[in-house]
């Protein structure tokens, strides 16, 4: 679906929901509980059977909308964002998936089934609301039924007698029947039954759900049934099965993420609005922050989500689906944006205060509502487990895949990365690391040293794979967004050392969008080849977040060899400075200007007389971070990037790069694949507890991926990076240090040796991820400053 029918989608599913008043009848349907009446026959589902939404799902064969996934997604989230009462999820979602599958082709075989058709075509015109019958024990995630069973009925009539039980059942009491999975006669073999209301020996228990739905607990007790009953049987019944449940896990999500919208928005207003001790609570810094973290998880779970249907939407449209790769993705998403909806809730409610504790709070109805979506079709711990068995959590791709010895077809400088499909892509790069990358460099403990890495750079750069993110035009292979994941991933898991980059990952992409073209001529292709090796020089004693406080002066001058620059100053923390032979910094031009506004943005060759460096050792003992100092350090104009007093401007879109590079899953890739290996060396994959832990990190890193992602791609279109970039910059840093904390636990005594171990041959540091986290979230502005940008700029909550 393109992004114009998307968002017209949207649109218009808002404008709905907000027009019907979902919230009130939401609250019609808290006290009392909902009869037959509040379902079927209730003025809101006619409204929705008008407007096509209880067949988004269904063909339109059978008169649907064929929205696809990422269309109904839109009305599910729409729904959430106004508490919409009505079944949506269980019946357009969950029961129209498994009737869509039945009566479509997938591969060669013709799934088509009368039975399912006629329901199906009921079920969109909104004359029926058929529900799932499905789960037989709590927190079971399988689609495989145990319990209930169906045996053939001897006699004329034929047909079969049904036995066994089922609960959570939505919708309860409007359902017009019952879509119920059993065990068939063969072993192993799953029937799908129709099983209308009224039908003899079925009873039902409704029970109310906190946020006023009704589920049903179904015993059926003998029922016969006749031979029309027979939806599917076989693979086909057990695949629609698995499809559906999939499908509306992934819908479940979309819900989750509009409702946890609707909290963060309702809370900023509060904080807003509401006033203690003269001013609003909003501008309470521990107020702010608790917001700005409900807002990151909200942008992780949406950009988890937006890449999950992109996947999902593709799986559903090939011959053959892979419903593993299927289940695996409805799980991380729901994981997510369950955990997600959770915190937003909890974080809501306790930020409204004591009105939050109260029925006539709207908020009550949408914390009711996350904790019902967030609890049935399993919840964020049973969807990690689900996805850990699914996608057998231990193999991340350390070392070479099976199949890399098969690449024969060399390794191109340029092509069209983005029509070349990942999985050959992958195997490039694994078969060229394995080939070229330097043994001994793998799983280096320590920031590599230009020293080191000389070779390997200058190796990337004569195949033109150095600057991966570059546009084509200046040198770079212009990779796509998914392909630039891929790289990293690969990369990262063969244990690439990290080379002095900050030419590539940063002064470069800053030129190429801001330098002129001279300065682009002069000094992009020698970062390419490894002639420049940049450092950053932006931190000074007592301007380190305080940025614009920087004193390094520049003075404008002009003699008979030219116009420049004499500097006279102190730069700190500058990474590997003495590995650099170029630098690119903050200066203060004009003295009497306001804070920023005085500022310029100069290039410097560390060669010129007058510059000091001394290296500073970290916590780690290594010698990472540098002092500079500068004596009447002269520096030609024609070195100015931008305008004269104009760097902060500069400096900003530097900042972006540096929190979007920050931001990369580079370094949690790496140590997650630390911790692989030594949960392999150790056996550790045997512990449940471990696979827990190391599998919501595994997500943690997949899904920094999917919001990374979204903002490579704005980068790639020359795009400025909005203030929201700063989030990456959080969600990285935190996750590597939550990877290196467990790291360093699981490795027991071994947690406290100080420097390099062997493990399966290589070296191995124990200690290493943990410390370097500590500093990632301290540099490139500390995530409290990250977070004190988020709540002023992006949650525009007072100062």
């Amino acid at each position: 679906m393109d992004h114009e029918s998307q968002a017209a989608i949207r649109e218009a599913a808002l404008d709905y929901f907000t027009r019907s008043d979902s919230i009130g009848r939401c609250r019609a349907w808290v006290e009392p509980p909902p009869g037959i009446a509040a379902g079927a026959a209730s003025p809101g589902w006619a409204a929705l059977a008008e407007l096509g939404w209880p067949g988004m799902l269904a063909p339109e064969s059978v008169g649907g909308l064929a929205l696809g996934l990422t269309g109904a997604a839109e009305i599910l989230c729409a729904a959430g964002t106004h508490v919409a009462p009505e079944p949506l999820l269980a019946v357009a979602g969950l029961s129209a998936v498994l009737l869509a599958r039945l009566v479509s082709r997938h591969g060669s075989d013709v799934l088509e089934r009368p039975g399912a058709r006629a329901l199906l075509a009921e079920l969109v015109a909104g004359r029926s609301l058929p529900a799932l019958a499905w789960q037989e024990s709590p927190g079971d995630l399988s689609a495989v039924p145990l319990n209930c069973g169906c045996e053939p009925r001897t006699g004329p009539e034929g047909g079969v007698l049904l036995q066994g039980e089922k609960l959570m059942v939505l919708p309860g009491a409007a359902a017009s029947g019952w879509l119920v999975s059993a065990r068939g006669d063969g072993d192993g073999d799953t029937v799908l039954l129709w099983v209308p209301r009224g039908t003899p020996g079925v009873s039902e228990t409704l029970t109310t759900l906190v946020d006023g739905t009704q589920a049903a607990a179904l015993r059926l007790e003998q029922v016969a049934l006749p031979a029309s009953a027979l939806l599917a049987q076989g693979n086909a019944a057990q695949d629609a099965l698995r499809q559906a449940l999939a499908c509306a896990r992934i819908l479940q999500s979309a819900e989750l993420l509009g409702v946890g919208q609707a909290m963060l928005e309702q809370t900023l207003a509060h904080l807003r609005s509401r006033s203690q001790f003269g001013v609003p609570i909003g501008s309470f810094q521990a107020l702010q922050h608790r917001c700005v973290d409900m807002y990151i998880h909200l942008e992780v779970a949406r950009a988890t989500l937006a890449e999950v249907l992109a996947l999902a939407d593709a799986m559903l449209a090939e011959t053959t689906l892979a419903l593993e790769r299927l289940e695996a993705q409805a799980s991380r998403v729901n994981a997510r944006c369950s955990a997600a909806a959770l915190l937003i809730s909890r974080s809501a409610l306790q930020l409204h205060g004591a009105i939050g504790y109260t029925q006539e709070c709207a908020l009550s109805l949408f914390y009711k509502r996350t904790l019902r979506l967030s609890a049935w079709l399993g919840n964020a711990s049973a969807h990690q487990r689900h996805y850990a068995a699914l996608a057998a959590a231990a193999p991340t791709g350390t070392g070479p895949a099976p199949d890399d010895a098969a690449w024969e077809q060399g390794f191109p400088r340029t092509a069209d990365w983005a029509a070349m499909p990942e999985a050959p892509f992958r195997r490039m790069l694994r078969a060229f690391l394995r080939q070229h990358y330097p043994a001994p460099l793998r799983y280096l403990s320590h920031r590599a040293r230009w020293s080191e890495m000389r070779a390997w750079y200058l190796r990337l750069s004569a195949q033109g794979w150095i600057a991966p993110a570059w546009p084509q035009a200046h040198g770079g292979m212009g990779l796509p967004a998914d392909k630039l994941i891929a790289w990293i991933e690969e990369l990262e898991q063969y244990g690439v050392a990290r080379a002095p980059d900050q030419g590539i990952v940063m002064i470069g992409p800053l030129l190429i969008q801001h330098g002129t073209p001279g300065q682009q001529q002069r000094f992009l292709p020698k970062i390419l080849s490894g002639e420049h090796v940049w450092c950053q020089g932006y931190s000074e004693p007592n301007a380190g977040s305080d940025l614009a406080g920087l004193r390094t002066e520049a003075v404008r001058a002009q003699d008979a060899q030219g116009e420049h620059f004499i500097v006279n100053g102190q730069k700190i923390w500058t990474t590997l400075a003495q590995d650099a032979n170029h630098i690119f910094m903050l200066v203060r031009t004009d003295k009497n200007a306001k804070k920023q506004a005085g500022i310029s943005f100069l290039l410097c060759d560390l060669r010129t007389p007058g510059i000091t460096i001394r290296p500073i050792q970290t916590l780690a003992g290594e010698p990472e971070f540098c002092a500079l100092f500068f004596d009447d350090v002269r520096v030609p104009a024609e070195n100015l990037v931008g305008q004269l007093h104009a760097g902060w401007s500069i400096a900003k879109a530097l900042l972006g790069f540096e929190r979007l590079f920050l931001g990369s899953p580079k370094q949690s890739q790496y140590a997650l694949g630390q911790l692989e290996r030594l949960a392999q060396a150790r056996r550790l994959f045997a512990d449940p507890v471990f696979v827990q832990r190391y599998t919501a990190l595994r997500l943690d890193v997949a899904d920094l991926s999917a919001a990374y992602a979204g903002f490579a791609n704005i980068v790639k279109a020359g795009k400025p990076l909005p203030a929201s970039v700063s989030l990456l910059k959080i969600w990285a840093s935190e996750t590597y240090h939550r990877i290196g904390a467990l790291l360093v636990e699981a490795s027991e005594e071994q947690g406290a040796i100080a420097g390099d171990q062997e493990l399966d041959g290589q070296t191995f540091n124990a200690l290493a991820p943990l410390i370097g986290a500590s500093s990632a979230m301290i540099y490139g502005g500390t995530n409290e400053i990250q977070r004190n940008i988020l709540a002023r700029q992006v949650l525009h909550l007072p100062g």
